[in-house]
């Protein structure tokens, strides 16, 4: 445990990537979209909730650049696969905590003033951050976790199995995402596919991500034990 928590704070240790990078690229992002919503008068311009997502985008890229710019490091002083693994899965879920809290907490406060002030509906995304703030909570530390570890696989898959490797694991990726647009297309059944995750509701659908999350943390485990740098 005390070789997890060396790796975590030698990883931290880049607090330009793992924190203001997010939060940078999210700030911007958000100013510009307060400026537009500030330009019709605090009359609740119909802003894009999507754009909170933007800071999941980049907890994908820094879990990318997790393998590629720390591993090596990390191997050449004589820390095992499995501890850097371990270590980083530990930061990661502090970052998921206290992320997703500030992720709710901002999202609470602008429901509060109203938008801000200017009618913006930033931090509130429809079905899936409208709820109570702990439930804002617990789904922004599930997405933030699972986007991390999906971004962190990308770069182990490239340390296993090089270029070549990478590519058939996008090109499978995107051959099963074709096959199932293109099932549901063919059987016509598009409104079953959204009722089936409009039925789960905000908790439901946190809860298939947290399954996908553990799926992503036993897949990237296994990749990482054999990684070559």
């Amino acid at each position: 445990m005390s070789t997890w928590i060396k790796v975590a704070r030698f990883q931290l240790a880049d607090q330009t990537t793992y924190t203001g990078l997010p939060w940078g690229v999210l700030g911007i992002n958000f100013t510009i979209w307060y400026v537009i919503a500030g330009s019709f008068g605090g009359g609740g311009a119909q802003i894009p909730s999507y754009n909170v997502c933007v800071i999941y985008i980049v907890f994908f890229a820094v879990g990318v650049l997790s393998v590629f710019r720390a591993l090596p490091f990390a191997m050449a002083v004589g820390v095992s696969r499995r501890a850097y693994y371990c270590g980083t899965m530990l930061l990661v879920i502090g970052l998921s905590v206290i992320n997703g809290l500030v992720l709710a907490l901002l999202k609470v406060l602008e429901e509060v003033s109203n938008g801000w002030g200017a009618g913006l509906h930033f931090f509130r995304v429809t079905y899936i951050l409208a709820g109570p703030w702990y439930l804002t909570w617990l789904t922004s530390f599930v997405g933030l976790a699972l986007l991390f570890l999906y971004g962190m696989l990308y770069g182990l898959v490239f340390r296993r199995w090089t270029l070549f490797g990478l590519l058939v694991f996008i090109c499978a990726q995107v051959a099963a995402a074709l096959t199932g647009v293109i099932l549901v297309s063919r059987w016509h059944d598009w409104t079953s596919v959204g009722h089936f995750f409009t039925g789960f509701g905000a908790a439901g659908l946190t809860g298939l991500l947290a399954a996908l999350t553990v799926v992503l943390l036993a897949a990237g485990y296994a990749t990482a034990r054999r990684v070559t740098v």
